[in-house]
C-alpha cells in the first residue's frame, strides 16, 4: 500500500484508489498524469488553482479531489512519518472522517480547546484545561491533531493561527502525569504515539502558527512552543525541558526543535539539567521573538497575525515551506526548493492583484487564489 502515492495512473486504473468511482477511467488517468509533477507543492488551494487552469476540461469535483490527493502526495514525500498511508486514505477518502474534518471550527468543536475567530482570517486557540495548568491529556492531544490536520485539509478562511493558554499561570505544563500515573509500558508508548502525531501536525501545518506563551511552558509545553513558527512570551513566562527529572527525555520534538532554535550547546545544557529559564533568556537565546507584558501579550501576537493574514496567503504559505524545508537541506538544494516555491506563486490571481494594486496605489485584496 505504501506505493499508493507514487504509482500514478496504473494504481487508479486497476482500483481507482482514492478517487470516487463515478469518474470515467480516462478522466482519472489524464487528471492523474497532471499530479505527477514537482512534489514541492504543499498547498491544497494552489493545487485547486492548478487543476482549474491547466485541466479545465476535468469536472470541477474531480479537480477538487485531485488537488487534495496532490497535497498529500507532496506532504507524504516531505513528512513520511506524519502522513502514514492508512491515515491519509482515511483522512481524505473516508466519507465519515472527511465529513467530520470539514465541519466548521466552532467554540464547541473540541473538549479541551477554545476557539475564537478574531477576524475573518485569524484563529485564536486557547489550551483550555486551566485546572490542570493546561497539561496535555490524551483528549487534548487528539483535539490538537484534529484541529491542525483539519486546518491543513480545509482551512476555509483561516490564514494564521495564534495559540495561547487559558488562565494566567500556565501556557502548558506538559504531559498530564496524573493521567499517566500507573500506566503500563505498553499504554504509555501507545499514548505517546498520539503526542508524536500531535506535534508533527503542528509543525506540518501549512498555515503560519504563532505562540503567545502566557505562563509556564514545561516539558511538552516547551516542546509545543518550539514547534510553532515563532512565539511571543509574557515577562512572567517560564520555560523548561524537565523530562530527565522523571526518567525520560523530550519525546515530542524537544531535542530537535529546541536545538534548532537556540543551538546545540545551549539545548544540551537545558535538556540535560532540566533547569528552568526565563522569558528574557528565551528571547536572548532565540526561542522567543519578543518579551511582552502580560497585558499586551495577546494583543501583540494578534496584531502580528493580522499583519501576516493581510498578505497573499499562497505566498505566505509557500514562503513558510521554503524557509522550513530549505533549512533541512544544503544551500544549493535549498535555493532550488525556493525557486520551486516561488514559481508556484507566479500563476496566481493574488500575484496579479498585488502588482495591480501597487500600480493603482491602493491596498490589495487577496483571495488566496
Amino acid at each position: 500500500m505504501r506505493s499508493f502515492f507514487f504509482c500514478g495512473a496504473h494504481c487508479f486504473g486497476k482500483r481507482r484508489i482514492g478517487v470516487d468511482r463515478r469518474w470515467p477511467h480516462f478522466e482519472v488517468k489524464l487528471g492523474w498524469r497532471l499530479c505527477r509533477v514537482n512534489l514541492g507543492l504543499l498547498d491544497v488551494a494552489l493545487g485547486r488553482e492548478y487543476f482549474s487552469t491547466r485541466a479545465h476540461w476535468l469536472r470541477p469535483a474531480l479537480q477538487e479531489e485531485l488537488a487534495r490527493i496532490w497535497f498529500f502526495r507532496a506532504s507524504a514525500a516531505f513528512f513520511p512519518d506524519l502522513f502514514e498511508i492508512n491515515h491519509v486514505q482515511a483522512a481524505i477518502f473516508s466519507p465519515k472522517i472527511w465529513g467530520n474534518i470539514r465541519k466548521p471550527l466552532t467554540m464547541t468543536s473540541f473538549e479541551t480547546l477554545e476557539l475564537t475567530s478574531v477576524d475573518a482570517h485569524v484563529l485564536l486557540v486557547r489550551l483550555n484545561r486551566p485546572e490542570a495548568a493546561n497539561a496535555f491529556n490524551t483528549q487534548m492531544a487528539w483535539d490538537l491533531i484534529n484541529l491542525f490536520e483539519g486546518l491543513a485539509l480545509q482551512p476555509e478562511n483561516t490564514r494564521v493561527v495564534v495559540v495561547t493558554g487559558a488562565g494566567e499561570k500556565a501556557f502548558c505544563a506538559g504531559g498530564d502525569l496524573k493521567e499517566r500515573n500507573g500506566m503500563s509500558d505498553a499504554a504509555w508508548q501507545a499514548q505517546h504515539l498520539i503526542y508524536e502525531r500531535m506535534v508533527r501536525a503542528v509543525i506540518a501545518c501549512p498555515l503560519p502558527t504563532i505562540g503567545a506563551i502566557n505562563g509556564a511552558a514545561f516539558g511538552g509545553g516547551c516542546e509545543l512552543a518550539a514547534a510553532f513558527d515563532f512565539i511571543y512570551a509574557s515577562d512572567s513566562a517560564r520555560f523548561a525541558q524537565t523530562e530527565v527529572r522523571i526518567g525520560i527525555i523530550p519525546g515530542a520534538g524537544g531535542t530537535q526543535t529546541l536545538a534548532r532554535a537556540i543551538g546545540e550547546r545551549r539545548a544540551k545544557e537545558l535538556i540535560l539539567s532540566g533547569r528552568v529559564f526565563s522569558a528574557q533568556e528565551a528571547y536572548d537565546w532565540g526561542l522567543a521573538n519578543a518579551v511582552c507584558s502580560a497585558q499586551s501579550l495577546l494583543e501583540t501576537a494578534l496584531e502580528m497575525a493580522k499583519t501576516i493574514a493581510g498578505n497573499a496567503p499562497i505566498a505566505v504559505r509557500q514562503a513558510k515551506q521554503a524557509i522550513h524545508k530549505g533549512l533541512q537541506m544544503g544551500l544549493m538544494d535549498g535555493l532550488a526548493f525556493e525557486i520551486e516555491a516561488y514559481n508556484r506563486t507566479i500563476p496566481t490571481q493574488d500575484r496579479r492583484e498585488g502588482v495591480l494594486a501597487f500600480n493603482e496605489r491602493r491596498s490589495p485584496v487577496f483571495k488566496g487564489k
